[in-house]
């Protein structure tokens, strides 16, 4: 009797050692990608988009009326770009060396030094340009303007207007197949439409029902995929036909996707608090791999595919604020979460 009671007791001392080893032993993600590090940035203000420079280690963060640029690897303040009330996107031209703003209040585009982070000039757009991107096909820059319901096209070399393609809906997010098409969600239309930039014309529109509000937009090109971050579901689309190949559940609150060439992993930020990767499998369908947690708020990203870090701004809101208006930042409690494996 007194051996097996030396065995039960054993056996409880090992499931008590079991529970009380530290939770993030077994709390190891799936894919392995987990926050890493986080960025403080104490100025004040709201924010949208996140970008990584081109080849020169900086992170460029849109933060109520000016960019913070930091340093990619500690984190360390490089410098702002001042002056872009309203600020969301940020877009590069390495090949001229500079970068650009989408400033929605001011409803012009910032464009500024890549080196010295000087503003140059700016350049008159449509109302209120949300999501901005460079097409090195066409070599234009080309901004989504939420109130015009247009695309704003502009030449960087000559820093001028050249052309207005109307949408017939919002445009909240544009990616390119670099080889002549632009694709855009339509957010108040439920629909990604495809855009030939040559003849500067709407060639399909792509309905996304059931799946609503679609932001976020990803391309994975060698694979002729888009990924259109919707409510609480990624939709997976044919970039030539527009067939919808599935719909994945997905986080609440998803602003942003990106996604990895290498992994074949698309990211969905969802302002819930998790991070949302999806892949295909080896049945050629798309699925969750898992929700990584990271930070409510934190609904908008950017990767460094060489370097596989998803970088996701997110802040802590008062909770006393008026029903049915956004409440204000928590000062000083702007960051920038650093998500790898």
């Amino acid at each position: 009797m007194k051996k097996y009671s030396s065995v039960i007791k054993m056996l409880g001392l090992l499931i008590l050692i079991i529970c009380i080893i530290p939770g993030n032993l077994f709390a190891q993600t799936v894919s392995g990608f987990h926050i890493a590090k986080v960025f403080h940035i104490v100025s004040s203000g709201g924010w949208d988009y996140i970008a990584v420079g081109p080849d020169n280690n900086r992170l460029y963060v849109s933060h109520g009326t000016q960019v913070n640029v930091l340093d990619e690897t500690t984190g360390d303040s490089i410098g702002v770009i001042p002056n872009t009330t309203g600020v969301h996107g940020i877009a590069f031209v390495p090949a001229l060396g500079k970068g650009y703003t989408s400033n929605g209040r001011l409803n012009n585009v910032t464009v500024f030094d890549l080196k010295s982070n000087l503003v140059l000039s700016q350049i008159a757009a449509g109302t209120n340009p949300d999501a901005i991107m460079y097409d090195d096909f066409s070599k234009l820059i080309i901004t989504c303007n939420g109130r015009s319901n247009d695309l704003s096209l502009i030449d960087p070399s000559t820093e001028k207007l050249v052309a207005t393609i109307p949408v017939g809906g919002k445009p909240e997010t544009a990616v390119t197949d670099g080889k002549g098409k632009i694709f855009v969600n339509i957010e108040d239309k439920n629909e990604i439409i495809s855009v030939d930039i040559n003849s500067r014309t709407v060639l399909n529109r792509w309905p996304l029902a059931p799946s609503e509000g679609p932001t976020g937009l990803a391309i994975d090109i060698k694979n002729n995929r888009l990924f259109a971050g919707c409510e609480k579901t990624l939709v997976v689309l044919d970039a030539t036909a527009g067939k919808v190949i599935a719909r994945v559940t997905i986080g609440n609150g998803c602003d942003g996707v990106v996604f990895d060439p290498t992994l074949g992993f698309a990211f969905a930020s969802c302002g819930e608090g998790v991070l949302s990767i999806v892949h295909e499998t080896t049945n050629g369908e798309y699925a969750l791999l898992e929700n990584v947690p990271t930070k409510a708020s934190a609904r908008t990203s950017a990767i460094n595919p060489n370097t596989h870090t998803v970088y996701l701004p997110a802040a802590e809101f008062q909770k006393n604020a008026t029903a049915g208006t956004r409440p204000p930042v928590v000062p000083g409690t702007f960051q920038v979460l650093v998500v790898k494996r």
